[in-house]
Formats: C-alpha cells, structure tokens, sequence
C-alpha cells in the first residue's frame, strides 16, 4: 500500500483537523460550553462524515476505512467532545446487515453479543450515545448473528469526558429487527471497528504531545525552558517515536478494511490496536510527567487526553485482548471478536 494521503485525502485530513481545532475544547473549563458542543456536532454532521461508511450502491460504503480513520484522527487530536466513532460503526454495521432501520450507537460488552431474549448478565455500553434513543445489539444465530434492538438509559461521560456513555440494563428488553449478518461480515465490521479505535488513539498521541512540547518550550526553569533539559528531550523523543509507529500500523489497519479479506484484515486491526494502545499509555503518561505538579491538576487539559485514550483502549479490546485473539488465531481458531 502507498501511505501517502491522495490529493482528496489530504484534503479531507487539512478540513478535519481545521474543523477539530477550531470547535473543540480548547480547555478543560471549554467542556461545559454546550452552545460550542452544538456548533461542532452540527458542522460534524453537515460535513456528511457521519455518513461516510453509508451504502454508495451495491452494499459499497460511501468512503473507504482510510478516508474514515482520518476523520477519527483529527478529532481525537482536539479531544473533539462529538460523537463520531459510534454512528459511523452502527450506520457500517446496518449497511452490512442490509437493515433499513435507524439506531444511534451499538452496544457491546466483553462479547458483542446479546442473546435471543435477555442481554447478558454483564452490563453492556454504547459508547457514542445519544440519550433516550435505541442501540444495536448483536443476537447470536446458527448462521452468523441477527440484530436486536435495546433501549437507551440516559447517556452521561463517564472516564471519558469527551464522549457519552450509557449503559443498558441486564434485563432490558431486546426487539428483534430486520438484518443479519454472516461471520465475514462481523469480521470485517469488527476490523472497521480496531481501525477507528485505532485512529482515534493516534491522534490522541498527536494532540497531546503537540500541548506538551509547546508547554515544553515556555515553561521555564532555572531560567530557561524546561525543554532544554535533555531528559525531558528524551522523554518527548520516545514519545513521538511510539506515535510514529503507531501511525504505520493504523494506518494500513484502516487500508485493509476495504482492500484486504476479513481473515487479513482483522489482525492487522489487532495489530495496530495493540500497538496504539500501549504507546498511547506510555505516551499520555510522559505528557503528565513533563508537564510537572500541574499536569496533575483538573485544569490541565493533559488529563482529557489520557482520559479519551483509555476508554479508545478499552473500546472492541485493549493490548491483552487483542493479543491473546492474534494467538488464538494463529492457532487456527476462527477470525471474529474475542
């Protein structure tokens, strides 16, 4: 694959992260201006980049995984307070499922999957939600999985300040509703799915690092920037090595989703979500640790980062799940969630 963005690709990237930076928190304090939230759920929407994965014709998506993680990058490098990831994956898995209805966010667990009547006895989330609305559950079938549809509690932030979280009742009533799909098209939606996550981490990575170096450079000590000292040059040059690398390996995760079969493209996914996560850590962690005494106090917008990075962690699996699947899968087990 080229990894070079294509003049329509650059493109989209330059007006993602000019929207991003322009209508996302500036601040910790900007979190609560909900006139601003509406501004930018607005202007996300009327770019059409909810839609990007909607049937162009034929059971082909309007954009492929590429065009998509570019999106979700930018708006994790501005900690975007919008939803994103959530529509796009549930409008993704419809499309796939040939279904015509209309849902604001898959909900998910350990597992993925509902069953026939009741919800798992475990708790499942939807991230991304909007609150009052319905999410998608996924019923297991003898041929693949049929779809379910779930009430929505109220949705609230929960260790992510950025996006809204609801979680469904064990004992919500599951609807049956039109649509199925088949192994295949579980696996490729679960490798859209890592790659997002993927991307998302990523331009957390990047966003974070940029407020760290530029904090760097004027935060002065003993008279001159603290970004003078070579431990803390050490420290900001790992971390933007663990990004370097997390960016090759989510982008061709995101390439394979449209350009590589489910059973390639599922652990690339793996891969670049294992990887992602880990620098991520490291590297929200270093952010902290530059960032002195303050970096630990609420105002700093530090914390928003490394909140966002850990629920895009958790989201289809942290470094161990997906790990532990790559085993399992090179041990011949079927291609699909863990």
């Amino acid at each position: 694959m080229d990894t070079r963005d294509s003049p329509e690709q650059a493109e989209l990237r330059r007006s993602a992260r000019q929207l991003a930076q322009a209508l996302g928190p500036a601040t910790v304090g900007g979190l609560g201006d909900r006139a601003r939230r509406d501004r930018l759920a607005t202007a996300v929407r009327d770019a059409g980049w909810l839609e990007l994965r909607d049937d162009a014709g034929g059971g082909t998506p309007l954009a492929g995984g590429a065009e998509t993680a570019i999106v979700a990058e930018a708006l994790g490098e501005a900690v975007a307070d919008t939803a994103f990831t959530g529509p796009v994956l549930v409008r993704d898995l419809l499309r796939r499922a040939g279904s015509a209805i209309t849902a604001s966010a898959v909900a998910f667990g350990p597992t993925l999957a509902g069953a026939a009547t009741d919800l798992p006895a475990d708790a499942i989330d939807a991230v991304d939600a909007s609150e009052g609305s319905d999410a998608i559950v996924l019923v297991p079938e003898d041929a693949g999985f049929g779809l379910g549809r779930v009430p929505l509690a109220a949705a609230a932030p929960g260790t992510d300040l950025t996006r809204l979280l609801a979680t469904v009742a064990a004992d919500a009533p599951v609807e049956a509703v039109d649509g199925s799909l088949s192994d295949d098209d579980l696996a490729a939606w679960t490798a859209l799915g890592l790659a997002l996550t993927s991307a998302d981490l990523v331009g957390v990575m990047r966003g974070v690092l940029d407020v760290t170096v530029a904090y760097a450079a004027e935060r002065r000590q003993y008279g001159v920037p603290v970004g003078s000292f070579q431990a803390v040059q050490h420290l900001l040059a790992d971390a933007r090595c663990l990004l370097e690398g997390s960016v090759s390996a989510a982008r061709y995760a995101a390439w394979a989703v449209d350009n590589a079969p489910p059973a390639e493209a599922v652990p690339a996914g793996r891969v670049a979500k294992a990887y992602a996560v880990r620098a991520a850590r490291t590297v929200c962690e270093t952010a902290v640790q530059v960032h002195g005494g303050i970096g630990n106090t609420w105002e700093c917008v530090v914390h928003v980062y490394l909140r966002r990075a850990l629920l895009s962690s958790q989201w289809f699996g942290d470094d161990e799940v997906q790990l532990a699947a790559l085993q399992r899968e090179r041990l011949g087990v079927s291609v699909g969630l863990p």
